[in-house]
């Protein structure tokens, strides 16, 4: 929960003790309304894809979390602004230097935009009346959640890919795991009863994450030698034991009640409760680390632009060895790989305890798809990648263009199709339902428009590399993110058209998907010779900033 502040206390001990409360009641807010969002959408019974009365009823408290959510957050730009000004909150207050932090500071940004999107969340769930709704609720939450991240402390230290991506995890998954307690606590004995078999699967792997995610974070950035001895360390171990506590009392709830149909509330409120306690004094201890400099590793005293530009050591001349060697892990896209090869990985099972044949070639090919992102991402193609242009467009052609072709010809969406459960009663929509709803959605039947698709797999190399958007993607771990991501699904979504065996809303008549291939290569060919001829630097002097020792072009 490290990831809402900077070590800035020269404003004196008030406004220490408000930053402090101020992060307290926007983490409880937060993860509060996203608990509420996704008992909404995911916990509780749906009714042929409306809300249930239960989540109405939940749609009420979440307008009043996430509004109590931007004040919390309002606070805390008010207490950091005043921090980095040592003044107070009447100084902060100044409508030039609070216009200044929000529009021009990375950290600002980063803190309204959570703002903005709690406030959108207070205003657009009173009006949500499907559980389509309430999930796009629920990924805009964590999303603004987790935007404070990527200029945390974490931002700043070594192994920046390991330490941003682990947190961006911890937080998800603390989100799920505080958030759910909370709306489970608040639920009626019949709804809890409803909703306590997802939320206990759901809180397992939540704290499998946690402890994870927190151990790899703490790997790439502590000064363990020295942080045994600071008051750092004892907040962390308090919240390791307390982490351990929490995990116990789930332990507890799940053989004592997992299976009853009704739940009584005397029955559960006593370990609740308690677990509800303890997790609120984990989050207090969260938010005063957030206002903490933890002990990070010794400098060297070496000047490295790529530790401060690009986030790790310069690597050595790029030669075939260090392209196999090197590996830089990319926490977050290694989570949504591991979860996209678990959730396959137990598709295929399932298909074989039914007595099913999968095959094997479909497996293999989106094992090949899903290692071809990591090389591009976490590997030696994506170390170079953050200094070297040329490598950067090769992981662009790995992710667009050939990981892409393995998870299409694994067919996942099949898979799904076939695996994913029904409603839990004959009125549920259920996860399959929701499914199969969404590809036949008119926003699925738009984006698998054979010309849309060919638009946005070539129109966004001109929107990305002829625009400043380029130049500004490449200045944090955000904008890598981004990238890597949109290459991807951009890449999924055009060979989807032209060589997916799953499921459409539309069927593709072959001398189109000719066409169409045609038609890429041909705009692809005029985008290279248009790129090479361009005459100014398109990374606004990026590459050349990190005075590579073993390149001087770009």
């Amino acid at each position: 929960m490290t990831f809402l502040a900077a070590d800035l206390n020269s404003a004196g001990p008030l406004i220490t003790s408000l930053t402090t409360v101020g992060k307290f009641l926007s983490l409880t807010a937060g993860f509060t309304t996203i608990g509420l969002l996704l008992a909404m959408g995911f916990l509780l019974f749906d009714k042929a894809g409306k809300l249930s009365g239960a989540a109405l009823v939940l749609r009420n408290y979440a307008a009043i979390t996430s509004a109590l959510w931007a004040v919390g957050q309002g606070l805390n730009i008010l207490t950091t602004l005043a921090n980095i000004l040592g003044t107070d909150l009447v100084g902060a207050l100044d409508p030039t230097s609070l216009r200044s932090f929000v529009s021009q500071i990375a950290l600002g940004k980063y803190m309204f935009i959570q703002l903005c999107l709690a406030l959108l969340i207070s205003v657009i769930v009173l009006r949500a009346k499907t559980v389509a709704t309430a999930n796009a609720l629920l990924l805009t939450s964590i999303v603004a959640m987790v935007a404070p991240v990527f200029e945390s402390h974490a931002a700043s230290s070594g192994s920046h890919s390991l330490a941003i991506g682990s947190l961006v995890v911890h937080v998800v998954a603390l989100s799920f795991w505080v958030g759910g307690l909370i709306a489970i606590t608040v639920l009626s004995a019949k709804d809890r009863a409803i909703a306590l078999p997802r939320f206990s699967a759901l809180a397992l792997w939540s704290v499998i994450a946690v402890v994870a995610s927190g151990s790899a974070n703490a790997w790439a950035r502590l000064n363990f030698q020295d942080a045994w001895s600071s008051n750092y360390a004892r907040l962390v171990i308090l919240k390791v034991v307390l982490a351990a506590i929490l995990i116990y009392f789930g332990y507890l709830n799940r053989k004592h009640l997992s299976g009853k149909w009704q739940i009584n509330l005397s029955a559960l409120s006593r370990l609740l409760f308690i677990e509800l306690a303890i997790m609120l004094l984990a989050v207090l201890a969260g938010s005063r680390l957030s206002s903490m400099q933890p002990p990070t590793r010794a400098d060297s005293g070496v000047i490295d632009n790529g530790i401060a530009i690009a986030g790790m050591s310069t690597p050595e001349a790029p030669n075939l060895w260090h392209l196999i060697s090197l590996y830089d892990p990319d926490a977050l896209i290694i989570a949504v790989l591991v979860t996209a090869v678990a959730l396959y990985i137990r598709g295929v099972v399932l298909l074989t305890r039914r007595g099913d044949k999968w095959p094997v070639g479909r497996t293999v090919a989106f094992a090949l798809g899903i290692s071809a992102v990591d090389y591009a991402t976490s590997g030696g193609l994506g170390v170079y990648a953050k200094f070297s242009f040329e490598y950067h467009m090769i992981t662009h052609m790995v992710l667009g263009m050939i990981a892409p072709i393995g998870i299409v010809l694994g067919a996942p969406i099949t898979l799904a199709l076939r695996t994913l459960p029904g409603g839990r009663n004959k009125d549920e929509l259920g996860i399959r339902g929701a499914f199969i709803t969404l590809l036949h959605s008119k926003i699925s039947n738009f984006y698998t428009n054979p010309v849309v698709a060919l638009a946005i797999f070539d129109g966004s190399l001109f929107a990305l590399y002829f625009t400043p958007l380029f130049k500004n993607l490449m200045q944090g771990h955000s904008g890598h993110f981004f990238m890597s991501f949109h290459f991807l699904l951009t890449g999924i979504l055009f060979f989807q058209v032209i060589i997916g065996i799953d499921p459409l809303p539309r069927k593709v008549p072959h001398l189109v998907k000719i066409i169409i291939i045609f038609a890429a290569m041909s705009i692809h060919a005029f985008f290279s010779i248009a790129l090479m001829s361009a005459s100014t630097l398109i990374d606004g002097g990026y590459f050349a900033s990190l005075e590579r020792p073993w390149a001087t072009d770009l």
